[in-house]
């Protein structure tokens, strides 16, 4: 990259250490429907939206399921042990460096009402110059649609933009958007449940 001009940020699990709190209220939820999704895989789908997950595990197990009302449950959870939740404190460092110097995003397969309490949750509530959630685009990552976006929502190019990520998703989706990014795993690693 010739010269930085935005930054994107992805939120669970780059700006914010929500992914063991997100995959409690996974468990929780999907035992009340007798569905399994293993630690592992979880973290594979990393940066797909709730109702994507759910659709998916519906697909493979043959069943029927009110996708709605799996999701809502999950997000209750989830919201429910948000106390847990943490800054990632390196990530959240370069929001705070570059805050008022470039146009800041974040883009997140988040719902917008989930976003908000995380955000305002780890003290970034008013950090950034755009958000773009699930509900904003019609593909999720790896697609690039989250991440082109939120450069079109700054007014930054792709390819002076610079993502931070920590999913292979996320990081596939910041590739084919033409932008630089960071893979926040090699630098954090979020504690593990089992």
């Amino acid at each position: 990259m010739t010269e930085l001009r935005g930054i994107i940020f992805d939120c669970d699990g780059t700006l914010a250490d929500t992914m063991p709190v997100h995959y409690e209220a996974w468990r929780d939820a999907l035992s009340r429907y007798h569905l399994d999704l293993s630690e592992d895989r979880f973290y594979a789908l990393g940066g797909w939206p709730t109702r994507a997950i759910i659709q998916l595990l519906a697909k493979e197990t043959g069943r029927s399921l009110d996708v709605d009302e799996i999701a809502d449950y999950k997000e209750t959870a989830f919201q429910d042990l948000l106390d847990h939740v943490r800054p990632i404190e390196p990530v959240v460092s370069v929001v705070h460096e570059h805050r008022g110097k470039l146009p800041l995003a974040v883009a997140t397969g988040a719902t917008r009402p989930i976003l908000v309490r995380i955000l305002s949750h780890i003290n970034l509530a008013d950090a950034f110059e755009a958000q773009v959630c699930s509900e904003d685009v019609p593909r999720h990552k790896p697609h690039p649609d989250v991440f082109l976006e939120a450069a079109r929502r700054i007014a930054v190019e792709p390819r002076y933009c610079r993502v931070y990520e920590d999913t292979d998703p996320g990081v596939e989706a910041a590739r084919r958007a033409g932008m630089e990014f960071v893979d926040v795993r090699s630098f954090f690693t979020p504690r593990r449940i089992t």
